[in-house]
């Protein structure tokens, strides 16, 4: 089958690599779309930290947000699922051990991660292996495209999660990319008052154009009580900005990562008397996510600037964006493409 290959930095191409055989417990699916993430992009630089403390390690094949249908199942597995549109996590833990046991198998320290870690195959390819464990089927309404955006979704809504907001209160997402986006959106559609703030122009104008009608910059920010902060930058600053704009006894949650160590003063979140929440991966987060796209009431569809081939991925993760892409953040493969 045909799969994308990143092979060292800023080098990558499409090969013909060995189809996906399903062991126990395991399918495997035929790929209908997988997103690229800013994830993806530093495994093509280079930069990202995995590949520095030896969790992974090139060649290696990229997508952990995707949809498709299931092709084969393995021993063990019910031929149920053969046929089924399905979408999966990404974390796959051990099974065995006590995070997995006490459902954090996303925090396992033997973790597979499905295209990023220890080196478990990614979707950019035309057919993924998964254990059947990590799938959720989807709904005839969730069609390709929102089935692949089910693995960002699922890391926003634990995000809106950890806000803990009530309807009516006041949250203020510091980024207007993907996850930032979807943030802002499902928290809308739990009757947040959602205010969003960014930097550049093509960006604050794409969120405006998506409905949120409270775009800002630092110099524009109004003086506002914010109930909770969600930092999904990428700026090494805002951590510490999150916690200062938060009101006291709050909730600020870290959602995004910067490049660099971010710093922030812990005795500020101390007599704030503030609550930090990490957000690490989906898990825990796709069932909710699914049933969200479902019903219709968050539609995450136009962040997709263009749905592209295998062919095309490493101009799209090198930033070559077609002016006719627009300002979309998210960028879909569509691995039957030529």
């Amino acid at each position: 089958m045909r799969a994308f290959v990143i092979i060292g930095p800023r080098r990558a191409e499409v090969q013909d690599v060995a189809e996906p055989v399903a062991g126990p417990g395991q399918v495997v699916v035929d790929v209908e779309r997988a997103g690229v993430c800013g994830t993806d992009v530093e495994f093509f630089t280079g930069e990202m930290s995995y590949l520095h403390d030896g969790q992974a390690e090139y060649p290696i094949r990229i997508g952990h947000e995707w949809s498709g249908v299931v092709r084969d199942a393995g021993p063990g597995v019910d031929p149920g699922w053969v046929g089924r549109r399905v979408t999966g996590d990404t974390m796959l833990g051990c099974g065995g051990c006590g995070r997995c046991t006490s459902g954090r198998q996303h925090l396992c320290a033997a973790r597979h991660e499905i295209g990023i870690r220890h080196g478990w195959p990614g979707a950019l390819a035309e057919r993924l292996l998964v254990p059947v464990g990590a799938l959720h089927a989807l709904p005839p309404s969730v069609d390709p495209t929102l089935g692949a955006l089910v693995e960002p979704g699922g890391n926003a809504l634990r995000a809106v999660r950890g806000a803990a907001l009530r309807p009516g209160e006041r949250l203020l997402v510091l980024g207007p990319g993907t996850i930032g986006l979807l943030v802002a959106q499902i928290a809308a559609a739990q009757g947040a008052e959602v205010h969003l703030l960014g930097v550049t122009p093509a960006s604050l104008g794409f969120a405006r154009g998506l409905g949120c009608g409270a775009v800002w910059t630092a110099e524009t920010l109004p003086s506002l009580r914010w109930d909770a902060v969600v930092d999904a930058s990428n700026a090494a600053t805002s951590p510490a900005a999150a916690l200062e704009l938060v009101e006291p006894g709050r909730r600020v949650v870290y959602i995004g990562l910067s490049g660099t160590p971010s710093l922030l003063d812990s005795r500020t979140l101390a007599l704030k008397d503030v609550t930090a929440v990490g957000v690490l991966s989906a898990s825990g987060g796709l069932a909710g996510t699914v049933e969200l796209y479902a019903s219709g009431a968050v539609d995450p569809r136009p962040l997709v600037a263009a749905t592209i081939g295998l062919s095309e991925a490493a101009a799209a993760l090198s930033g070559d964006r077609p002016a006719g892409w627009g300002a979309a953040p998210k960028v879909h493969i569509d691995p039957s493409i030529a």
